[in-house]
């Protein structure tokens, strides 16, 4: 028999065990450290703890309500460890060679709803010629404003780091995420020197 311990993680309620729940709770704490020097640290804790919760929804089933040590363990393979925040020597993140791409809007590239910057993203092309492709359908006849309006209510806009990542076709792992931080800190600070 094993205590377990009630946490609320990312707006989800896991029974978990204890000795799964301390080692938890020192890998959450070591990805905090990790990011502690970083502008916009608690969005990012965030973003991680919404992964996590989603990863351990995972391997839960009808009979299986608890979450244990090892349950613990294979998110962590799959996360990703702590000291892997910094990626390579070189500053390049890590990424894996399995790459699965999710269909979203790119609200942060869009002109109008971020559809063609998400099919761009979705096809790994330039978000311009998806516009001109919508363009000229547009020109020819109420087509392509009728299929852009489809797509922008059926397709789901990212609106986590997690989600913007498999937009890109990138694993979603703590290298990844550090790096798309440290990418959108520096726009944002080139956009500021610019004005």
């Amino acid at each position: 028999m094993k205590k377990t311990v009630t946490i609320h993680l990312a707006g989800s309620i896991f029974h978990i065990d204890e000795d799964a729940y301390e080692t938890l709770q020192e890998y959450l704490h070591r990805i905090q450290s990790g990011f502690s020097t970083m502008e916009g640290n608690e969005e990012l804790m965030d973003d991680i703890e919404s992964r996590l919760s989603e990863l351990f929804l995972e391997r839960l089933s009808s009979g299986k309500q608890v979450i244990t040590l090892a349950d613990v363990e294979a998110v962590k393979a799959v996360f990703g460890r702590p000291e892997d925040l910094g990626g390579d020597p070189s500053g390049a993140p890590r990424y894996s060679s399995r790459r699965t791409r999710h269909l979203y809007r790119d609200t942060d590239h869009a002109i109008i709803g971020g559809v063609c910057s998400g099919l761009a993203a979705h096809w790994q092309l330039d978000p311009s010629l998806v516009r001109i492709v919508f363009v000229i359908l547009a020109v020819l006849g109420m087509a392509g404003m009728f299929l852009y309006l489809i797509l922008w209510i059926i397709i789901p806009e990212a609106h986590t780091v997690a989600q913007k990542l498999e937009m890109r076709g990138d694993p979603v792992n703590l290298s990844n995420i550090g790096a798309f931080f440290r990418e959108e800190f520096e726009n944002v600070k080139r956009s500021f020197r610019k004005k």
